[in-house]
């Protein structure tokens, strides 16, 4: 089994100490991965020889993935929590980058609640650990995405508009799965930063069947290595094509806290915002807490560009509720997931609570797969969404 040590240096401060289940849970994975070392050396090894690569090749690639990875945590800043505030606002408070069972808010499955299918899936991946008596919500697991690809709108759009950067000390606490912690077979597929082989021979194989992932279609196991070798350094301003991601990713379950001000290195936000409320509360994220503040190009339709249905669910009419003439954007469309929240007498004749939600989240999944670069829309069209509904 490949595995790489940091460097106790690669970072200027030391790792936060987890609570003991959280520390257990990092262990139970390590241990997972060592059990399935040889199955997945020996995949990789195949599929490096189908490339014409020594196994070298990798083990450099790895040392750099382990000493400079970061991971993004995508997340919508407009939509309202549990306490009624934006997301953007309670980043503001507290200073910390909460986990879905705490506020409520899911960009995935709505489901955090004890018997709910998150609460199942973790505990599925870590053996029940995060469902001992001590466990408190804010103690279970935050969830990012490895970025593997400097793609400017992140590696899992899909999940926010906006994402924090976090330093690459913080993947030292972290697990990841390919494919995300839902599937059945997530354990097979997850490992630590330390011990990668089970994610890296899933990537393989998926990029081996010839459809690319990440976002990049031409994709494939001797690119993916070129790339991490020469330019995985590269940040993301320095890419200009939005990467558009949608459909795979590394998922990376952090434990532990996420503190603004200790563990983020950047907050990469959606233009659509930057004239706006939501915009203004970023921009103080970034200064009380010593964040850089940058842009990404954003993602724009026109609501007549939008289709009556994607992947099973109807968006078109959706759509059509901001305006026959009008665009999307994220801000558009947060304004109105905020409108289904605190205006339900609005929407009483609409489908259901579940099915809505998943309406909104395949209206977003569309925008980001073919919205235009938002950028010079934005102030053309600021006046319809200058706001967004708050209590």
């Amino acid at each position: 089994m490949w595995a790489y040590h940091m460097n106790a240096n690669s970072h200027h401060s030391q790792p936060p100490a987890l609570l003991q289940y959280q520390q257990n849970a990092v262990e139970y994975i390590e241990r997972q991965a060592a059990q399935v070392s040889q199955r997945t050396g020996d995949c990789i090894d195949t599929s490096l020889a189908r490339a014409n690569l020594g196994r070298d090749v990798y083990d450099n690639v790895m040392a750099s993935v382990v000493c400079n990875a970061q991971i993004a945590v995508h997340f919508h800043p407009e939509r309202l929590s549990r306490r009624g505030e934006s997301v953007a606002e309670g980043l503001l408070r507290s200073g910390y980058y909460k986990n879905q069972f705490e506020t409520g808010l899911s960009s995935g499955s709505p489901s955090a609640f004890a018997g709910g299918e998150r609460d199942l899936w973790e505990k599925s991946l870590f053996d029940g650990i995060y469902h001992g008596v001590d466990v408190q919500p804010s103690g279970r697991p935050k969830y990012g995405a490895l970025q593997l690809i400097s793609h400017p709108d992140g590696p899992a759009p899909r999940f926010g508009s906006c994402y924090f950067l976090l330093h690459p000390q913080v993947c030292e606490r972290a697990t990841f799965s390919y494919g995300g912690s839902q599937e059945q077979d997530a354990l097979l597929h997850t490992g630590t930063i330390k011990t990668l082989d089970p994610v890296m021979a899933q990537v393989f194989t998926q990029l081996e069947l010839g459809h690319g992932i990440f976002g990049i279609s031409e994709l494939d196991v001797a690119s993916l290595l070129h790339y991490l070798t020469h330019r995985f350094s590269a940040p993301a301003s320095k890419m200009q094509n939005l990467g558009r991601a949608l459909d795979s990713f590394v998922e990376a379950q952090i434990h532990g806290d996420i503190r603004l001000d200790k563990d983020v290195s950047q907050l990469i936000a959606d233009p659509a915002f930057r004239d706006h409320y939501v915009g203004d509360v970023l921009n103080k994220i970034s200064i009380r807490y010593g964040i850089p503040l940058s842009w990404h190009p954003g993602f724009m339709l026109s609501v007549k560009q939008i289709p009556n249905a994607f992947r099973g669910y109807s968006i078109g009419s959706l759509a059509r509720r901001l305006g026959g003439n009008g665009h999307l954007d994220a801000a558009t469309i947060g304004k109105l997931a905020n409108s289904f929240e605190l205006e339900p007498e609005i929407w009483k004749d609409w489908a259901s609570y579940e099915d809505t939600l998943t309406q909104f989240r395949r209206l977003w999944h569309f925008l980001v797969l073919h919205g235009s670069p938002g950028e010079k829309f934005v102030r053309k069209n600021r006046h319809a969404t200058n706001h967004c509904y708050r209590r």
